[in-house]
Formats: structure tokens, sequence, C-alpha cells
């Protein structure tokens, strides 16, 4: 019985979250580590977006297992393949969070390589809507979409890393990217 349940829940959960896939990503906006406010999907500049999201401690541990790999294809552009696209890790605090965000965005400026700082953005608001617009169900997880040039989703995953996903993640990208250049 426990195990029945289990496979609705992950069928459930991902019929959730790739339902997103072709809707318009819900406008947010938010502050860098930087200091940049950043409105998304409006001032993306006509770029594709890669937008992390992040809505409770819990997912930090997962999220960190993003963070060097998309470092290295997105950010870094020592690689074969160069993408020119926005790169926005989003997490989310409300609620007791919010008295202690400065002390959050102190801690990460310390820890985190400077390059990735203009990546990192603070949404400090109401989650709900975001959460159900967006299929985001389980508060361990990370959620990322890809956002095409006029604001709609064009791939969604979630979870810890995996190599799996981050193929998916660039095909899907490079895939866009051809059709739209």
């Amino acid at each position: 019985m426990i195990r029945i349940f289990f496979i609705f829940f992950l069928v459930f959960n991902s019929t959730l979250l790739f339902s997103q896939v072709n809707a318009s990503f819900p406008a947010i906006s938010g502050v860098t580590l930087t200091g940049k406010t950043i409105a998304i999907p409006a001032k993306t500049n006509g770029k594709f977006t890669l937008v992390g999201l992040a809505y409770s401690q819990k997912m930090e541990s997962n999220l960190r297992t993003w963070v060097d790999p998309v470092y290295s294809v997105f950010i870094d552009q020592s690689g074969l393949f160069t993408y020119d696209i926005n790169l926005y890790f989003i997490t989310f605090i409300s609620g007791f969070d919010k008295t202690a965000s400065g002390n959050i965005e102190k801690r990460l400026k310390k820890e985190l390589d400077k390059a990735l700082l203009e990546h990192i953005m603070f949404y400090k608001g109401e989650t709900k809507e975001y959460k159900t617009k967006l299929g985001m169900t389980d508060k361990e997880l990370p959620y990322f979409f890809i956002i095409n040039k006029e604001g709609k989703i064009i791939y969604a995953t979630s979870g810890e890393y995996s190599d799996k996903k981050m193929e998916e993640m660039e095909s899907h990208l490079e895939e866009a990217l051809t059709v739209t250049d």
C-alpha cells in the first residue's frame, strides 16, 4: 500500500510540474546579492532565462548540488559551447525568514564565488501563488525552469542535480536557441 501511494505521489508531483511547460512564468522581482533589482520575465532583455527556485531551508542541500555544474556550464564561459542566457537562483524569503534575511545574505556573500553573486536573487513576499502556479509541491526539492524570450516555460525539472537532468536542460536550451536564431 505504501509503495502504491509513493508511486502515485511521484506521478502526481511530476504531472503538476511538467504541466507548467508552455505556460507563462509568473512575474517575480527581487534583489541580487550585488544589489541589482531584477524582474523576471519582464526585464530579461529578450534572452532565455534559467531560473532555480528554493522556498525552504530544507531545499538548500539539494540546491547546492546544482551550483558547481550550473556555474561551469552557464557562467564560466571557457567551455566549448557558450550560452548567452540569464541565470538566477531565486530564494524565497517569507514569514520568520524575513527577519533573518540580512544574515543569510551576509553568509552567502562570504561563502560564494564572487561570480555567482549577481545570479543569486532574493524574493521577499508571499510564496503561495508561485508554489501553485509552478507546481512546487515538495519543500525539499529545488525547482528549475527555462523561460523563453516571451516569458513562457519551455522546460521544468526538480530535485537534486544529476547529469541526466543537466543534459536534458542543455538539450532543450540548445534546441530553443537554434530555432530562434
